[in-house]
């Protein structure tokens, strides 16, 4: 019995898509999908098919992909903001597939007992340097050419804009993760990292803006974190920090991993490690 985990599936990809499709089965084990699994309802739809048939348990939390208002495959007007999100909700629970939502389940199986927390928290722009001002962020992104679409494509509405999304996710979850009992460890899992120290993309240094909150940077001590798991970065990596292991845990686009290998390669044992 093992806590798996994955992110980035992006099965918008048909090289993604297929490798899914020819995935073992995997009984016994939890699988934790962290963000950026698709753009459209339908192949989110797929992805929970597919891995709640494979997999005891299922979790997912959004990536920012997830938020994008693109069109569906079905047509008529996308889905924004805050109401996209929580229909996406309501389609992983249908299939039973926990999310931010739900309550936190606990985990006894090797490594445990700890209790599995997925987390829905963005990014409020406060992973940008010191001496560029919030309103220069897009410029100074910009001049290599690194601004996320999400400045066109994740609508924030109702609320105001994407830092006052992130304010409110950030009130919400950490009081829910206040009410845990501190003696019981946690495995953490969001799409963003956590820790400013932990992006290491040279492919993109400008795009760390997008990438999420100063204020979730003491989580794991403060929320007894055993594991952080996170994605968006499609740098697979395992960090140590504290008494704490954070995980990397993208598959990325068919480029940047090796199809021959298969997606069971990909899974990143999280407990017991």
């Amino acid at each position: 019995m093992r806590l798996l985990a994955i992110s980035d599936l992006h099965l918008a990809c048909v090289e993604n898509r297929d490798a899914l499709a020819t995935l073992a089965d995997f009984p016994a084990d939890w699988l934790i999908l962290a963000g950026d699994v698709a753009e459209r309802m339908d192949l989110l739809r797929l992805a929970f098919a597919e891995t709640t048939r494979r997999f005891a348990k299922v979790l997912w939390v959004p990536g920012n992909h997830e938020l994008w208002s693109v069109p569906e495959s079905e047509g008529g007007e996308p889905l924004r903001g805050e109401a996209r999100y929580r229909a996406q909700v309501e389609l992983a629970q249908s299939f039973g597939v926990l999310t931010p939502e739900d309550p936190f389940p606990l985990w006894t199986g090797p490594g445990g007992p700890c209790v599995v927390a997925p987390l829905f928290v963005l990014y409020d722009y406060s992973f940008r340097p010191r001496d560029v001002a919030r309103d220069q962020v897009l410029t100074w992104a910009q001049e290599m050419r690194n601004v996320c679409a999400d400045e066109m494509l994740l609508d924030p509405t109702p609320h105001a804009s994407r830092e006052a999304w992130c304010a409110a996710r950030l009130r919400w979850t950490e009081a829910r993760l206040a009410e845990i009992a501190h003696d019981l460890p946690t495995v953490l899992i969001n799409h963003f990292p956590l820790r400013h120290d932990l992006i290491h993309i040279p492919r993109a240094p400008r795009f760390t803006p997008w990438c999420g909150t100063t204020a979730t940077e003491d989580w794991h001590r403060r929320f007894n974190a055993k594991v952080v798991v996170s994605g968006h970065l499609h740098v697979r990596r395992t960090d140590q920090r504290d008494q704490t292991r954070f995980e990397e845990v993208s598959l990325g686009y068919p480029r940047q991993w090796r199809q021959t290998l298969g997606l069971a390669h990909y899974l990143r044992d999280i407990l017991p490690g």
